[in-house]
């Protein structure tokens, strides 16, 4: 199980800026150690003017799908689970997500933005974060901040997992809470 410190997770309101906060850790951890080698992915807004219509994932090398639409009308996304008003493309999601999620030896870290309710609609994803999880390898994962007082119930599992720091972000905290979990990264990294 991962030890203390190893896995940080980013948590706090919709729009609060957990994905930007998440990628501006990375892109100061490759200017610590451009050697890293960090798996995982992240989430993305996809908007047409001002209007969100959908998100996207994308890889930390770049590569992207779509996650979840409002305006996706093909034959077979009738059947796909739906989020509020997102259709969510679970396949698209696991083809891009689940390879970032193997275990290798020579990771330094693993980021996944996030591990939310669209998410976790793809029965394989649980069971890769908590292999990453069980690699003793540090983590940095954003998680949704639970809407009605209860937690999704693998969002409540992370919470639980022994040596988790949470950190809830607002927008009065989140340039103080970069740094910190830059300077613990880099710390856990060091150690690793």
């Amino acid at each position: 199980m991962a030890g203390p410190g190893k896995c940080l997770l980013v948590t706090g309101p919709p729009g609060v800026g957990k994905s930007t906060l998440i990628m501006r850790v990375f892109e100061s951890l490759k200017v610590y150690n451009p050697t890293l080698k960090v798996q995982g992915f992240y989430t993305r807004e996809i908007r047409q003017g001002s209007e969100r219509v959908g998100f996207e994932v994308v890889t930390l090398d770049g590569r992207r799908g779509p996650l979840a639409s409002t305006n996706i009308s093909s034959p077979e996304s009738h059947r796909w689970p739906t989020v509020g008003k997102y259709k969510v493309d679970v396949a698209s999601f696991e083809s891009l997500a689940l390879p970032e999620l193997q275990v290798k030896e020579d990771t330094d870290l693993f980021i996944i933005d996030e591990v939310g309710k669209m998410e976790l609609f793809s029965s394989s994803f649980f069971p890769a974060v908590l292999k990453v999880l069980e690699s003793n390898i540090p983590v940095l994962a954003s998680i949704p901040i639970p809407k009605s007082g209860r937690d999704i119930p693998g969002v409540a599992r992370l919470k639980n997992q022994p040596g988790a720091t949470i950190f809830t972000l607002s927008s009065s905290n989140r340039d103080a809470a970069k740094e910190t979990i830059c300077s613990q990264l880099v710390d856990v990294l060091r150690k690793h």
